[in-house]
């Protein structure tokens, strides 16, 4: 098989996985493309920041801050609390981006929520390479966005329906996801650990601040539990 085969093949097996997130991309980039039109940014500011910045909320955040008071310190700290989370899925895909070659910097500044779960949960075939198949994932869902993005920051303007309520459309891909990835395990112990961390998290926390302890407690205890989960399927 030559390398336009290998590539060709990774790419079919990656883009069915990227559907549901280019339903939830399209409306939430076009919500931000309509949003930077409301505060006067002309398209070209969408299409760039979702370009080269792609982080969605972020991008939502980095709006009102190209309106504030210039405070490097403040975006920096707020960037950092907003994206935190980016460091336990980037301990989490240590093992995953080995041995990915050059494809390695942009599975890193590519990696998202939607991308995360995919690469880090896709049962990816034996005979289809896996750092295409994750590149392509990555590459997809944020040319979703930027199409998303442009089409907002284009025709922002013409559109006139009420958008109040457009970003539940996450929420609904991510419970989707969960779901599937439900259904495909055998065993849920992670999962449940999930659950029951964020739940105590958001009681202890608040909506606004539960997301960062919450993934602390799942790494550490998954992170001790993993061996005995291992060795406990290689006996079965």
């Amino acid at each position: 098989m030559n390398k336009r085969e290998i590539i060709w093949k990774a790419f079919r097996a990656a883009f069915p996985h990227t559907i549901p997130i280019f339903a939830g991309f399209a409306f939430l980039g076009i919500a931000y493309g309509i949003y930077m039109q409301s505060l006067g940014f002309s398209a070209i500011y969408p299409i760039v920041m979702s370009f080269i910045i792609f982080a969605g909320s972020m991008e939502f955040v980095a709006a009102n801050l190209l309106l504030a008071t210039f405070n490097p310190l403040n975006a920096l700290f707020l960037t950092l609390m907003v994206n935190a989370r980016h460091l336990f899925y980037g301990i989490s895909m240590l093992g995953k981006y080995k041995n990915t070659g050059k494809k390695k910097s942009y599975l890193i500044f590519g990696m998202c929520d939607e991308s995360f779960s995919i690469n880090y949960s896709a049962d990816i075939p034996k005979d289809v390479d896996k750092g295409w198949f994750m590149t392509f994932v990555t590459l997809l869902n944020h040319s979703y966005w930027v199409l998303g993005a442009t089409i907002g920051g284009l025709f922002g303007s013409l559109i006139r329906f009420n958008t109040e309520g457009l970003e539940f459309v996450m929420t609904a891909l991510f419970v989707v996801i969960f779901i599937e990835q439900w259904r495909k395990e055998k065993k849920h112990q992670v999962a449940l650990i999930g659950l029951t961390a964020a739940t105590i998290s958001l009681v202890i926390f608040g909506g606004n601040n539960f997301i960062i302890p919450a993934m602390m407690a799942i790494l550490v205890i998954v992170t001790i539990i993993r061996k005995p989960l291992e060795h406990k399927e290689a006996m079965v």
